[in-house]
């Protein structure tokens, strides 16, 4: 679920799903038809992207993951998804993420596909990327776009290897975001950078976007067309990898 307003000319997509912003399918979907619009509407300057309460997003909503009852189940979603986050990559126009709490795995992933990452300045804010602890990978959009955002091999390794959640401090020093801002200048700043980068004459901003990120589009593309990744998907019905998907949304629902 999320919130829409416009500000500006810019549009705020606030994620408000429970307690701690999950990403379901039904989001995605809401979140690319925004996408679509801005890139249709030229009086639409770009996106912001936050979250509602403590959290910006853990992820993406497990009990849809726990609710796959066939491998082709999964690999619907999937394939659905990957769409989705290829677009969401690929916007024409600025995308600013304003991380305002918690931000781990999909909640990352779409930081990491904006073009800018702010973060809130509060110490007990943590980000990371936590699947290979509950046994799962990324899929191919995920991880050339996790990549491409932490701009290192080096860092890339880390972040996905090791799990870790850090502070906005240690994300700001690997490049996991690019501000760190006071909590009442967050979605004032992420405007003014959208602002910034399209309030110019002949909007060479969606140019040079392009350039950057086409090549990054054409390589997930090829890939989701001609690697056996969907095969991998049947992880999802390992009794080792539900239990511990249950227990992890258990923990979340504080249960």
């Amino acid at each position: 679920m999320i919130k829409e307003r416009v500000e500006d000319g810019i549009v705020i997509i606030t994620l408000t799903d429970g307690a701690t912003n999950s990403i379901t399918l039904d989001t995605l979907r809401e979140m690319d038809a925004i996408v679509k619009k801005v890139n249709e509407d030229d009086a639409l300057k770009g996106i912001v992207l936050t979250g509602e309460g403590r959290f910006f997003s853990s992820g993406f909503h497990l009990p849809d993951f726990i609710g796959f009852q066939t491998h082709q189940d999964a690999i619907a979603w999937f394939e659905e998804e990957e769409e989705y986050l290829i677009n969401f990559f690929a916007c024409e126009k600025p995308i600013v993420s304003a991380i305002n709490g918690h931000c781990a795995a999909a909640g990352l992933i779409f930081s990491l596909a904006a073009d800018y990452r702010l973060a809130k300045n509060h110490p007990k804010i943590r980000m990371g990327m936590s699947e290979i602890k509950i046994g799962l990978s990324l899929s191919i959009a995920m991880s050339k776009v996790v990549r491409f955002g932490l701009d290192s091999e080096h860092t890339f390794r880390d972040v996905m290897y090791f799990a870790d959640m850090i502070g906005v401090e240690k994300a700001l020093e690997i490049g996991m975001v690019d501000e760190i801002v006071e909590d009442d200048q967050l979605i004032a700043r992420a405007k003014e950078l959208v602002a910034l980068w399209i309030d110019t004459p002949n909007r060479p901003f969606i140019t040079i976007k392009k350039l950057m990120r086409q090549e990054a589009v054409n390589e997930i593309r090829a890939a989701l067309a001609n690697e056996p990744w969907r095969e991998g998907l049947d992880l999802f019905l390992n009794p080792e990898v539900r239990g511990t998907l249950e227990f992890v949304q258990a923990m979340l629902e504080g249960k």
